[in-house]
């Protein structure tokens, strides 16, 4: 059985950015009717040494767009990282959904053992598709969502588990 790399990847990266968005937007409104500065919220850290939310977002819309694109042989796009709203964020997002939904399947599947460089602050790492995939990308994109989840449960937005899962089974 050979495994598809569209929907390893794809699809749940999808499903965790939607949910996310889905979040961002509670957020707006929660920030909205408790009379809270939504910057606050925006540039929220769980400790004082971790990103705030906006870099957590950012981040995450990063290694979506850069696993889909590096995965069928592209350079990602770049975004300038200045969002400092929901709203902003929330275009991140879609922009991010935009991109990664533009790839047909045949330009995902097939990679699992293509050979991809990961440019990083001093080095370059190289994983096979299918461990860049399991071992870097799909980690990391959970990370920061649930860092994101946790700082906005942290200041008091209502959410659970559902919120984080979405629609499931």
């Amino acid at each position: 059985m050979s495994i598809s790399m569209h929907a390893i990847t794809v699809l749940p990266i999808g499903h965790s950015l939607t949910q996310l968005r889905q979040i961002l937007e509670k957020a707006a409104v929660y920030a909205e009717a408790k009379n809270i500065d939504p910057a606050v919220l925006v540039n929220a850290r769980l400790f004082p040494d971790m990103y705030p939310l906006k870099r957590q977002v950012q981040i995450a819309s990063d290694v979506a767009k850069g696993a889909v694109s590096r995965l069928a042989g592209q350079e990602p796009p770049k975004f300038e990282d200045n969002e400092n709203s929901f709203p902003e964020l929330i275009e991140r997002i879609d922009k991010t959904l935009a991109h990664i939904n533009s790839f047909a399947t045949e330009q995902i599947e097939g990679t699992e053992d293509n050979s991809i460089l990961l440019p990083r602050h001093d080095r370059t790492s190289t994983f096979t598709g299918l461990s860049y995939v399991t071992d870097f990308v799909l980690p990391n994109i959970y990370f920061h969502v649930t860092t994101t989840y946790a700082i906005l449960r942290h200041n008091g937005l209502e959410i659970g588990k559902k919120d984080y899962l979405g629609e499931v089974g």
